[in-house]
């Protein structure tokens, strides 16, 4: 049975009324007005590349309730040239996917630029932390990435329009953990030991031999012995089980008495 939707060209119109979608391409009605329904009310504007992306994407949030108009185009230049009534943007949504980081950092500042005050939000297939941190450095008002519903997408969105600020809470906590962990791993040896005996240091503090210090960081035993009892001295300790309790102490925040 044939889709009774037609071939929406490189120009997707869509309303908040999902079953009447209306859609035209620019080549087939050259010269002529175009414009939405409701050419009034706010519209969130999706920018993507791909055409099958956007307009799933387009229709999907339609269908969630998100309750504007949704247009969707592949890019802004394409959005520029449509002509006739435009829908003022409540948002952009500009759904990267797998793009590199540094096309998306150029693009977001033109696209906040050309809309403000409507704020950009990023939809992206990853949610590393310093991506969302450098998007969001760039002017982005907002990170999603795909692997959250449709609905959080939808309360993101409206997020942004209200002024706030999306990003993904298991991000937040994975950049929390790594900050929580640099400071406990690296700051107390931070002036204190050679790079080398910090990585002896390390070794100690797991309870690993001289032998086995020795095979995994390529030293002679007697090297890592050299390395043990300099640490020892900097510790003011006189065995290993003192050094294992003083460092201990420099890694859970205690202040290690001497």
């Amino acid at each position: 049975m044939a889709s009774s939707i037609p071939d929406l060209g490189k120009v997707s119109a869509f309303t908040n009324e999902p079953h009447r979608a209306k859609s035209a391409s620019p080549a087939a009605n050259e010269g002529k007005e175009q414009s939405f329904e409701n050419a009034d009310k706010p519209c969130l504007l999706v920018l993507d590349s791909r055409a099958l992306g956007r307009e799933c994407l387009a229709r999907t949030l339609i269908n969630h309730g998100i309750g504007m108009a949704v247009a969707a185009f592949g890019s802004i230049d394409d959005w520029r040239e449509m002509k006739g009534n435009r829908s003022p943007i409540a948002a952009v949504l500009l759904n990267s996917g797998a793009r590199k980081l540094g096309e998306i950092e150029t693009e977001i500042p033109r696209l906040a630029s050309e809309f403000r005050p409507a704020p950009v939000v990023v939809l992206s297939d990853s949610d590393d932390i310093t991506q969302i941190l450098r998007v969001l450095e760039s002017g982005a008002q907002g990170y999603i990435p795909t692997s959250v519903g449709v609905d959080v997408c939808i309360e993101a969105i409206g997020l942004a329009i209200a002024g706030g600020v999306f990003v993904p809470a298991s991000s937040v906590l994975a950049a929390r953990h790594l900050i929580a962990t640099e400071r406990q791993e690296v700051s107390p040896l931070v002036g204190m030991f050679t790079v080398r005996q910090a990585e002896v240091v390390e070794a100690l503090r797991k309870g690993k031999a001289n032998k086995i210090i020795a095979y995994e960081l390529k030293l002679r035993e007697s090297t890592v012995k050299v390395h043990v009892r300099h640490i020892m001295k900097k510790l003011k300790v006189t065995n290993r089980t003192e050094v294992a309790c003083k460092l201990n102490g420099l890694f859970s925040g205690d202040t290690p008495t001497s």
